[in-house]
């Protein structure tokens, strides 16, 4: 039961980190954006989901919205709710970076002819990520654990299962505790990966200058 609820929760975990950096990348570059509405759109983006606490959100989608006709299963709320409230997170941390990009780059990119859309994906977004990645792996280690609020949406993860069998067992000294070896050793796993991209995306930096 445990490693069902351990795939539970690395499958949410995954998808939404995916979902979130996704959002995240394309918010920043509307609150950096040159256009007042974009930029306006993206700051509320950030601005209203960063002060809404996430429980209530996923309430909001997994118990709210199927009273207007709209029925989603508990895994893709899950996944939904987390995407879209840490992709505001995100995107906050990513704009900071954004705007610690050199401006001197950007310009000298402008006159080489390169198009917008590639000053963007080749220069801003990697000097931009090497600036942002250990603030954004903070932000992506609090989404991992976040996931056992998704117990309250009947979502079967570690949280969930480990009540089940704490519950079954009567022993939850022994199931808390190994809960606690559990999110450790996944916390630490993703700290890993994300010093692994840190430092590849500083050797591509070093061999781009």
């Amino acid at each position: 039961m445990f490693w069902d609820g351990f795939l539970v929760t690395a499958s949410v975990s995954a998808l939404s980190i995916a979902g979130s950096f996704l959002i995240g990348v394309i918010v920043a570059f509307g609150a950096v954006s040159r256009r007042p509405f974009l930029r306006k759109a993206a700051r509320g983006y950030i601005g209203l989901f960063r002060n809404i606490p996430f429980i209530v959100q996923v309430f909001f989608f997994y118990f709210g919205l199927p009273e207007i006709g709209v029925y989603i299963d508990a895994f893709t709320t899950g996944t939904m709710a987390l995407s879209i409230a840490v992709g505001a997170y995100a995107a906050d941390v990513l704009r900071s970076g954004i705007e610690n990009v050199d401006t001197g780059v950007i310009e000298a990119a402008e006159v080489s002819g390169l198009s917008r859309f590639k000053i963007y994906r080749r220069i801003i977004l990697p000097i931009a990520l090497r600036v942002s990645l250990r603030p954004l792996g903070s932000v992506f280690i609090n989404l991992v654990l976040t996931t056992s609020i998704l117990s309250t949406i009947t979502l079967n993860e570690l949280t969930g299962n480990a009540k089940i069998v704490a519950s079954d067992t009567f022993r939850p000294f022994e199931v808390y505790f190994f809960l606690l070896l559990f999110y450790c050793a996944l916390t630490y796993l993703l700290s890993l990966l994300i010093n692994l991209w840190h430092r590849h995306l500083n050797r591509f930096m070093r061999g781009a200058e």
